[in-house]
């Protein structure tokens, strides 16, 4: 697990106006270390105006993603709290944890969604992981985790 999610990729963030400013900071980080191209926000925000935010899968947890066509260089994870969560949508969850995917085909990415599902199946796991003190802290959470 330890090379889908590098700890350059995992953040806290205090604040975000709204769930386009939370798909660009979820993202950053998978632009900066050169795993997605910048077009891979924007897609994932088209994707948001024609079907929704499907990508909101449980209350404090979304799973950004698009087609590895929209610029994934690299397959990783990025992981972003947020300490004020964000809705999606006004009558949608608020949403504390963005884990955002950069999957470079559609069978290289199951470890990790098995590893994700693992984490996300425990509403304890959840909220130790929003309330991670440090990002040193959120990153050995979600590695230890990952494992189990």
């Amino acid at each position: 697990m330890k090379d889908m999610l590098k700890r350059e990729n995992v953040q806290i963030v205090e604040r975000v106006e709204d769930w386009q400013e939370a798909i660009h900071v979820g993202v950053q980080p998978l632009v900066d270390g050169n795993y997605v191209e910048p077009r891979y926000i924007d897609a994932i925000i088209t994707n948001t105006h024609t079907f929704g935010p499907y990508y909101v899968l449980c209350k404090d947890l979304a799973l950004l993603h698009a087609s590895s066509d929209c610029g994934v260089n690299e397959k990783q994870l990025a992981l972003t709290v947020l300490r004020q969560p964000v809705r999606f949508k006004p009558d949608g969850y608020d949403v504390r944890l963005l884990v955002t995917l950069a999957a470079s085909d559609s069978e290289s990415h199951m470890q990790a969604m098995q590893a994700i599902s693992n984490i996300f199946s425990d509403e304890n796991r959840i909220e130790k992981l929003a309330t991670a003190a440090t990002a040193d802290d959120a990153y050995a959470q979600f590695i230890a985790a990952a494992k189990e």
